[in-house]
């Protein structure tokens, strides 16, 4: 542009400033910077924004601090919105004492935090696990004359559980409710779940049907949890009353739900049930996940119904429903736990051909195996040949 004679304008000190920022060549954007100040070209909204958003990401925040200062002398608009962006990407990424650190900035000088400001904040500290930080946001929202709302309490709520304290949140939980804030659906969902977390069964069964009563909607997530949480507690015939019950609503039924169904159909030692449950999912138009191929595959091995396993192997391969490194190791080691060397050695072969990489547990156990038991010996053959000399070595060690 310059060999031609052709001056930049705002448009081109903007696209240039944008991309060093975005690359962290923070030094660049700011020659740049200079450059357009210097040609007589000023620098708008847009520039500083992407200056600011460069230096939250990859600088230092005096920096920061001295553009907020120019954009205020030269009266230009401070966005809520903006901000608000930069504080939230900050929390998400974990730089939750930088992300405070602008909201202190901006709040000096005068810009006021909207709820999604303080409620980013606090999402922030929950991440990370700092649950007095994420108060003192909740705090700093009271004072500066905002009441926190279903989010506020929700995250809050939802960094106790994560966090294992579940008493704490439902303290909280309760206290929304003494506010007169109307929990959501993601609301009960949190509790829900941080209490089928805790193992509290029977306090779960209770706020579900509080949930119900108070006409808030319950969406699959929830039955997904409280299936979940049945299951895990034995409470088998609980499980499939609700479970017929959701059938008769109209919440679409997800893969989740029915791996959540034939997983506790096996634990109850409901066979039949399990292959039916397998057999709906196609029957309903909807595609077995990788995770429910392996729910069948393990549990047919645990039983003993091997061919049943191959068979349903066989059909995920058919089905172009790729097995990945877990599958293939889980099932080579049930195998081998059960001494069938030859169906465990189709596994290990599958592992070899993919370049998946055997898992500690599947190496320990084959060397385990073939050193303890010399009547072995014969079936190292039927291993991937890269297999055989340490298991060879490993009988004579």
């Amino acid at each position: 542009m310059k060999q031609h004679e052709v001056k930049p304008d705002k448009v081109t000190y903007s696209t240039v400033i944008a991309a060093f920022c975005r690359m962290g060549q923070l030094d660049d954007a700011m020659d740049i910077f200079t450059q357009m100040i210097e040609q007589g070209v000023p620098p708008d909204e847009a520039v500083y924004h992407c200056l600011i958003q460069g230096f939250c990401t990859h600088g230092g925040l005096v920096k920061v601090k001295e553009l907020v200062s120019e954009m205020i002398n030269k009266r230009m608009h401070l966005d809520t919105v903006f901000f608000g962006s930069v504080i939230d990407n900050l929390c998400k990424e974990g730089q939750v004492m930088k992300a405070q650190r602008v909201f202190d900035i901006i709040r000096h000088v005068g810009l006021c935090p909207n709820a999604i400001m303080f409620n980013s904040l606090m999402d922030g500290y929950c991440l990370i696990g700092k649950m007095k930080g994420a108060l003192r946001v909740l705090d700093s929202m009271v004072s500066a004359g905002l009441e926190p709302d279903v989010v506020s309490y929700g995250t809050l709520i939802n960094g106790y559980c994560k966090g294992g304290h579940i008493d704490n949140g439902l303290k909280i939980f309760r206290e929304m409710l003494h506010k007169g804030v109307k929990p959501s659906t993601i609301t009960y969902n949190i509790v829900i779940d941080g209490l089928f977390q805790a193992g509290r069964t029977v306090a779960l069964k209770e706020k579900f049907h509080e949930m119900i009563e108070s006409g808030i909607p319950v969406n699959i997530e929830t039955y997904n949890t409280v299936l979940n949480g049945l299951f895990r507690n034995n409470c088998f015939d609980e499980a499939v009353t609700l479970f017929k019950k959701l059938r008769s609503t109209n919440v679409k039924i997800n893969t989740i739900t029915l791996n959540t169904m034939i997983s506790g159909m096996f634990k109850a030692r409901r066979i039949e049930e399990a292959k039916l449950l397998f057999a709906s999912i196609s029957a309903n138009n909807q595609v077995p996940s990788i995770v429910t191929y392996s729910l069948m595959i393990s549990n047919f091995i645990e039983e003993g119904l091997l061919e049943e396993a191959d068979d349903i192997f066989s059909a995920m391969e058919r089905t172009g429903c790729a097995p990945n490194s877990i599958l293939l190791n889980q099932a080579a080691r049930l195998l081998l736990e059960k001494g069938e060397i030859i169906r465990a050695a189709n596994y290990l072969a599958k592992i070899d051909k993919k370049n998946f990489s055997l898992e500690a547990s599947t190496t320990s156990l084959l060397i385990s195996l073939f050193s303890r038991d010399e009547t072995r010996l014969e079936h190292i053959k039927l291993l991937p040949a890269k297999y055989q000399p340490f298991l060879v070595g490993a009988n004579h060690s």
